[in-house]
């Protein structure tokens, strides 16, 4: 059964998948697509994955690996440093 902790493997993943940056919805979308049925197993995160995805991304924001959110484009990006 996936946890909330999987969803900062999972946005890695997808922003990996996608060059190192996506919007929100892209990175959802790929979340979604590879990993439903895990979703759908989950129990209550099934229901809360959409929240439980922007904590996740401040998680990894918080430890670096993701960089800050650029304001004006709204992209989720791989933080530089990571990428090295």
């Amino acid at each position: 059964m996936a946890t909330k902790w999987d969803l900062q493997l999972w946005i890695q993943e997808a922003l990996e998948g996608r060059g190192g940056s996506a919007s929100l919805v892209e990175v959802c979308r790929d979340v979604w697509q590879v990993h439903e049925q895990d979703l759908r197993a989950s129990g209550d995160l099934f229901y809360t994955w959409q929240y439980d995805i922007r904590w996740a991304a401040q998680e990894l924001r918080n430890r670096g690996v993701l960089a800050p959110i650029d304001r004006k484009s709204r992209l989720w990006t791989i933080a530089q440093s990571t990428l090295d």
